[in-house]
């Protein structure tokens, strides 16, 4: 064919492919434009799973009568005037193509109120034809009706799944789009019958309601919350415990300026914060805000809005990973007011030795026992006079159970401790500090090992720069595809170097960075730290109890075990009494 100028219904129906997939993208597109309006309250109303009737009433500030006929027009927008606003968008809409994109798929029609406004003003749209506005009667702000979508496109209508599951896509957005905005209340009914309704949460206290409504009483209740800012880059939201942990990344919610997104910067630096509290395989649950200048975010780099691009994604990924790593070195006891739970059952373990050979002998078990011995050790809760009683968060060790477990009083009741996994953690941290404290020593291969690698990965060898220094590894290119790889980091001179050249290369390619070098190191150490702490059937004086409990008391991440596991949990005397149905 010729080339020809396409007919705008046609224009807008192909852009309707972009912006609108199923229901639940046309609910997101509405109730942005409802959050954009400054609205403080958002009633979403589905039938049919949103095939018959999607309707969004807010009270935001309504559109002027002038203006409703052009809100359908292609790239008609009130949010962006220029090249320095598609610069530094602010708002959630921006392209203006949402509105028109949806009338070519389906019937359309808006009732809005302007701010200060005499009157209601009413337009409907239905095959690309716009009617002119008529009087209505409607409160201040706006509401869009969208009917039988896809009606004019039977072949993008057999695409969509069952009435359940595009419901459940749209109650999931609407659940993310909660999270973003605590303190707007959200309501949603699906055939009449209400879902999901969400009173607005204007503090910090009912904001975790919120979020325990959304995210399960289990996250509710094993979150901590985080704020910090730095440079202009300010995180906050809720974390969970590592050992409230998933199999699968399900509950990881991240929001740049009050727009939901999915980003590998982002997730990678959570995941690097959690790297030595949870088990290979498992997945930490949290809900993030990061806000920063919108000048540095690329808001307009995908079709749907999902993901975003970051003008200098290395500082917000060192911001991140800093705070979340800051914030789970408090997991300890006494470091947060949350107590730890034991592991869901679907976690599988596998304690296994790693294949790294070198084992620095880290203190023994006797000397570390004797350590403890010589510490100043606290008396029983019993002999402490009541009026003077200042319990330690663990309490005062009672017994030992079993050759593994340490029974300890506190002010609450009953803790119970798991004294291998306890001591683990106590020794890793010692360890990592120790390493820490030293300068990186490289130890040079006896034989330089030569790696085949492709050309854009040796390119990027030169233009890495230090950074593989800086990690410990010497690599020089000596062919258009061959590395050699001269010095490794000597903790780690007996693994697998050409897999962790490889590894390194695929991270800086990515993401600018790699953490695989001491993500081994760490694992070493782990595994070092493992074999070299308490084991079970070792019996412990109440004196030795005690030194152990201190010692968690005042070690980072204590809450948990290398490995991820609980180290102690605990039992209130309210919960005992329930249990023997005391008072009743």
């Amino acid at each position: 064919m010729p080339i020809q100028q396409l007919p705008s219904h046609l224009i807008n129906q192909i852009a309707a492919g972009e912006v609108v997939e199923r229901p639940a993208s046309v609910v997101k597109e509405l109730v942005e434009n409802s959050l954009d309006a400054g609205a403080q309250a958002v009633q979403v109303d589905v039938v049919a799973g949103g095939q018959k009737l999607i309707r969004i009433r807010d009270d935001g500030k309504g559109i002027d009568k002038a203006e409703l006929a052009l809100a359908l027009s292609r790239h008609a927008t009130s949010k962006i005037s220029s090249l320095d606003d598609l610069e530094a968008v602010a708002s959630l809409g921006f392209r203006g193509e949402a509105l028109p994109s949806i009338a070519s798929v389906a019937r359309l029609t808006i009732c809005s109120r302007a701010q200060d406004g005499g009157s209601a003003w009413q337009v409907e749209a239905d095959g690309g034809h716009t009617s002119n506005p008529a009087p209505a009667a409607h409160p201040q702000g706006t509401t869009v009706e969208v009917h039988d979508l896809f009606y004019n496109t039977p072949a993008r209508r057999r695409f969509l799944r069952t009435e359940r599951t595009e419901f459940g896509h749209i109650e999931k957005w609407i659940r993310r789009l909660a999270l973003s905005r605590p303190e707007i209340a959200f309501t949603l009914t699906h055939n009449q019958r209400t879902v999901l309704q969400l009173v607005a949460a204007k503090d910090e206290e009912t904001q975790l309601q919120r979020i325990a409504k959304i995210c399960g009483d289990a996250f509710g209740e094993q979150c901590v919350y985080v704020e910090r800012e730095v440079e202009g880059i300010a995180l906050s939201g809720w974390i969970g415990l590592p050992t409230f942990n998933r199999s699968q990344p399900d509950l990881q919610y991240w929001f740049v300026n009050g727009r939901s997104v999915t980003d590998k910067t982002l997730s990678h630096a959570v995941r690097h914060a959690y790297r030595d509290v949870l088990f290979h395989g498992r997945y930490p649950a949290y809900v993030l805000n990061l806000t920063m200048d919108p000048t540095g975010v690329d808001a307009n780099a995908h079709p749907a809005k999902h993901e975003v691009r970051f003008r200098d994604g290395r500082r917000v990924h060192g911001v991140v990973a800093q705070t979340v790593e800051v914030a789970l070195g408090n997991t300890r006891p006494g470091g947060h007011d949350v107590t730890p739970i034991p592991m869901t059952r679907d976690a599988v373990f596998n304690q296994g030795a790693i294949p790294l050979s070198t084992r620095p002998a880290p203190t023994a078990v006797r000397e570390t026992l004797a350590a403890y011995r010589s510490m100043a050790t606290a008396p029983s809760l019993a002999d402490v006079p009541e009026d003077a009683r200042e319990v330690p968060p663990l309490g005062f060790a009672v017994a030992q159970l079993a050759g593994v477990y340490i029974l300890a009083e506190n002010k609450d009741g009953l803790v119970i401790i798991d004294m291998h996994a306890a001591h683990e953690r106590i020794t890793y941290e010692k360890l990592k500090q120790s390493y820490d404290d030293r300068d990186l020593v490289r130890q040079p291969l006896l034989v330089p090992e030569a790696v085949a690698v492709a050309e854009s990965e040796a390119n990027l060898v030169e233009e890495s720069g230090g950074a593989l220094e800086k990690l410990g590894l010497v690599v020089d290119r000596s062919g258009p595809t061959t590395l050699t790889v001269r010095e490794v980091p000597a903790l780690l001179r007996n693994a697998d170097v050409e897999s962790l050249l490889r590894d390194v290369l695929a991270d800086i390619s990515e993401s600018g960075q790699s953490s695989r070098v001491e993500a081994a190191s760490d694992e070493l150490l782990s595994t070092m730290a493992c074999h070299h702490s308490v084991r079970a059937n070792r019996l412990l004086s109440l004196d030795e109890m005690n030194a152990l409990l201190r010692e968690m008391e005042a070690t980072e991440r204590a809450d948990q075990c290398n490995h991820g596991r609980p180290t102690w949990t605990a039992i209130t005397m309210a919960e005992l009494d329930r249990l023997f149905l005391r008072g009743r």
